[in-house]
């Protein structure tokens, strides 16, 4: 059983260090790497595709369909983290912590919200890469939150050095019975050429 966990690709408020909403589209940049990201998985037998509704997913997603021929199924539990009345707000611009444990902004969701959300995603993905290899589009903070707390890693991997590049793939598989490993995480060597963003934090949303 095998998931690739993509993150979409770059928009024009990632790179302007904002706190995005839902309709925000890929950049020109954001496109490019959705094309790369698709072309890696070409080869790798994705049956099916799950994506978060937001646009910047559900374009990067489609990229992947195009080549792949698997169909896109929408999954709103993929959607990042809700920020509320931040959304739109520049990270540089705020006076609170959005990302402390203890802060629930007004309208969004607190982080004990979040991860249940994150949780009863990984459930579904799991129910649905038991048919057969899939790829998950979804955002950096769902992807940090599947990671650290419903998978374990294989030798040598460290999931706290984990860098969530735009259009970066982790690859996620398990036996029957066994628990779902990463086996390699936030890969982005499909991009090579390209100036990634590569953000240095988790301020992702």
């Amino acid at each position: 059983m095998k998931v690739y966990l993509v993150r979409h690709g770059e928009t024009p408020l990632n790179a302007a260090g904002v706190i995005q909403r839902p309709d925000t589209p890929l950049s020109e940049r954001g496109v490019i790497q959705a094309e790369r990201v698709a072309r890696r998985l070409a080869p790798v037998g994705v049956e099916r595709i799950l994506t978060s509704d937001h646009a910047r997913a559900h374009s990067t997603a489609k990229a992947i369909a195009a080549t792949t021929g698997a169909p896109v199924e929408i999954e709103p539990l993929l959607r990042e983290r809700h920020f509320g009345v931040h959304r739109g707000s520049a990270y540089d611009s705020l006076d609170v912590d959005i990302f402390a444990r203890d802060y629930a902004p007004p309208g969004g969701e607190s982080v004990l919200e979040f991860e249940a959300r994150v949780g009863d995603a990984w459930a579904t993905v799991r129910d649905a890469a038991a048919r057969g290899p899939i790829a998950v589009v979804s955002h950096g903070l769902v992807c940090g939150a599947l990671v650290r707390g419903h998978l374990v890693a294989a030798p040598g991997i460290d999931v706290e050095a984990a860098r969530w590049v735009n259009a970066s793939v982790t690859e996620i598989e398990a036996a029957p019975g066994t628990r779902w490993t990463i086996v390699r995480l936030a890969c982005a060597e499909h991009l090579d050429g390209i100036d990634s963003l590569a953000p240095a934090s988790m301020r992702l949303a």
